[in-house]
C-alpha cells in the first residue's frame, strides 16, 4: 500500500505539472494571437461590413422550449441586429408554457400555408409554420418536442440561407456580434466551417430594450464565479485553441456554421446532452475523412450575453449534463480518432489534452484526494508538504485566471471599473476555495448519470430579462 501511494502520488504530481503546462501554452497562443489581432486593428475595420452587399446573409436558428419569460426579449434584440441580411427563426420544441402564445401575440404572427420545410434532415412532426410581412425576417416553427437537436434541425429545414447561427432563447447579443463574426468568416470563406462567439454573463446587467445598456458584474456569488470561470475558458482558451484550429466546442449559446457541411454530417444529432460538442467533433472528422481544408475559428469580440444559473441545484444539474454531454463523445469518436495522424492536430492532440484533462479529470482529483488522505494516515508525509502541494496547485490557477483577466484588459475592457477588476481577482482566487472541487464533483454525478442513461437536459430557471435588470425576479422551471 505504502508503495502504491508513493508511485501515484508521483503520478499525480508529474499530472498536475503537466495540465497547468499544457494550459499555460493554450494562454500564450491566446496572448500571440489577440495581439495580432490588436496589430492589424481588426476591430477597427468590422463597422464598414454592416452596410456591404458583399456580407453573406444568416439563418439564426432559436430554439425555445418553456421560454416565455425571455423570448420577446430575445427576439426584439435579433431584429435589431446591425446586419445587412439576415433572418430569425423561433422553433418553439413543444413547450408546455405560453412561449407560442407569447411570441404570436407580440408580433402578430399567423400559420402561413406557403411556408413548406425542406427535407433536409428528419425532426419531430412540424404542427405549423408562422408569420407576419410585417416582420419579414421573422419566422416560427411550432413543433412536437423533440430536444434542442432536433429544433436545430428543423429550423435548418426553413432556413434560406448559406450560413447558420444557433443562439439560446435566454441569450442576447451586441447588436455588432453578427457582423463582427462575418468579418472573421469572410477572412477566410472556403475554409471556414464554423466560428464560435464570446459568452458572457448577462446577470446583473441593465437590459433594455433586449439590449445590455450597462454592463455590471452579478451580485450573486454563484453568477460571479461564472463570469470569472467563463473568461478564463473563452478569453484564456478558446482564443488559443482556435489559433491552432483544435477547438472542440462551440458554444450552443452560439456560434455560426455553413449550412451545407452541417447537412453533410447528419445535422445535429438528438439523444446528445452536448450536441455543440458532437457538431464539431463531426465537422472536424469530415474534413480530414475528405483531406479537405478547413478551420474552426472563435471570434472574442462578437459577444453573447446569457444568464447564469444562481442556485447550486440548477448549476449542478448544468455541469452534470455537460459531464454527461463530454463522456458520451469521447466514449464515441475517441476510440476511432484519438492518437491517429489521419486526424492531424485534432486526433493527436485535442482530442487526447480533452480525454486526459477534462472527461478524467475528475478521477484523478477524487482519487488524489484519497491518496493525501492514504499518506496522512500512514504518516507518510507531514502537514507542510500537503500544504505547498495545495498551494502550487492554487497559485498555477491563480496565474491562469489573471492571465485571463489581462487578456480582457488588453483587448476589450468591457469592465472599465477599478473595483470590477478587483472583485474579479477576488473570485478567480476565490474559486479555489470549495467552487471547484464541487464542480469535479458535479462531472463525476454526470458520469454516473451517463451510465444510468440519463440523457435528459435537466433543469434550467428562466428569468424575466426585465426582472433581471429590476432585480426583481421571478423564475420558471424549464425541463427537456
Amino acid at each position: 500500500m505504502r508503495d502504491f501511494l508513493l508511485y501515484y502520488g508521483m503520478f499525480a504530481v508529474y499530472y498536475v505539472i503537466a495540465i497547468n503546462s499544457l494550459y499555460f501554452i493554450i494562454m500564450m497562443f491566446s496572448f500571440k494571437n489577440i495581439l495580432g489581432i490588436l496589430k492589424s486593428s481588426v476591430y477597427s475595420r468590422f463597422q464598414k461590413l454592416s452596410g456591404s452587399e458583399h456580407v453573406p446573409p444568416i439563418s439564426i436558428l432559436v430554439p425555445a422550449y418553456n421560454e416565455e419569460l425571455t423570448i420577446i426579449e430575445n427576439v426584439r434584440s435579433l431584429l435589431a441586429l446591425n446586419y445587412p441580411r439576415y433572418e430569425v427563426i423561433v422553433v418553439n420544441d413543444g413547450s408546455k408554457d405560453d412561449t407560442l402564445q407569447v411570441l404570436t401575440r407580440e408580433f402578430k404572427l399567423e400559420v402561413s400555408a406557403h411556408m413548406p420545410l425542406q427535407p433536409l434532415l428528419q425532426t419531430s412532426n412540424i404542427r405549423g409554420i408562422y408569420h407576419n410581412p410585417a416582420y419579414p425576417n421573422l419566422y416560427l416553427i411550432d413543433k412536437e418536442n423533440g430536444g434542442k437537436a432536433d429544433s436545430l434541425n428543423a429550423g435548418i429545414n426553413l432556413s434560406h440561407y448559406p450560413l447558420i447561427a444557433s443562439i439560446d432563447a435566454d441569450s442576447l447579443l451586441e447588436k455588432d456580434a453578427l457582423i463582427r463574426i462575418a468579418k472573421v468568416y469572410m477572412e477566410n470563406p472556403e475554409e471556414t466551417v464554423a466560428i464560435g462567439g464570446d459568452i458572457r454573463i448577462a446577470n446583473g446587467c441593465k437590459i433594455e430594450d433586449g439590449v445590455v445598456s450597462d454592463i455590471r458584474l452579478p451580485d450573486k456569488f454563484l453568477p460571479m464565479m461564472q463570469s470569472v470561470e467563463y473568461l478564463k475558458a473563452f478569453l484564456g482558451g478558446r482564443i488559443g485553441w482556435s489559433a491552432i484550429n483544435g477547438l472542440i466546442i462551440v458554444s450552443g449559446a452560439f456560434g455560426v456554421f455553413r449550412k451545407d457541411y452541417v447537412i453533410k454530417v447528419g445535422g445535429y444529432r438528438e439523444g446528445y446532452p452536448g450536441e455543440d460538442m458532437n457538431i464539431i467533433i463531426k465537422l472536424h472528422k469530415y474534413m480530414l475523412d475528405n483531406k479537405l481544408p478547413y478551420r474552426v475559428a472563435f471570434c472574442p469580440d462578437a459577444v453573447c450575453w446569457t444568464q447564469a444559473p444562481d442556485s447550486f441545484r440548477i448549476l449542478g444539474s448544468q455541469r452534470r449534463r455537460w459531464g454527461r454531454g463530454n463522456l458520451k463523445n469521447m466514449i464515441e469518436y475517441g476510440q476511432h480518432m484519438v492518437l491517429r495522424p489521419k486526424y492531424k492536430l485534432f486526433g493527436m492532440l485535442t482530442l487526447p489534452f480533452n480525454i486526459l484533462f477534462e472527461t478524467l479529470n475528475p478521477y484523478f482529483r477524487i482519487t488524489g484526494l484519497l491518496a493525501l488522505i492514504g499518506y496522512t494516515l500512514l504518516d507518510m508525509t507531514n502537514a507542510n508538504v500537503l500544504l505547498l502541494y495545495g498551494l502550487l496547485n492554487i497559485i498555477y490557477g491563480v496565474l491562469l485566471g489573471v492571465g485571463a483577466l489581462l487578456l480582457e484588459e488588453i483587448a476589450f475592457r468591457r469592465y472599465p471599473r477599478i473595483r470590477d477588476i478587483v472583485k474579479m481577482l477576488f473570485y478567480t482566487i476565490l474559486m479555489f476555495f470549495g467552487y471547484r472541487q464541487v464542480g469535479v464533483i458535479w462531472r463525476f454525478l454526470g458520469h454516473i448519470e451517463f451510465l444510468r442513461n440519463n440523457n435528459s437536459w435537466g433543469t434550467m430557471t428562466r428569468k424575466s430579462w426585465q426582472a433581471e435588470g429590476n432585480k426583481n425576479i421571478s423564475s420558471l422551471e424549464a425541463r427537456g
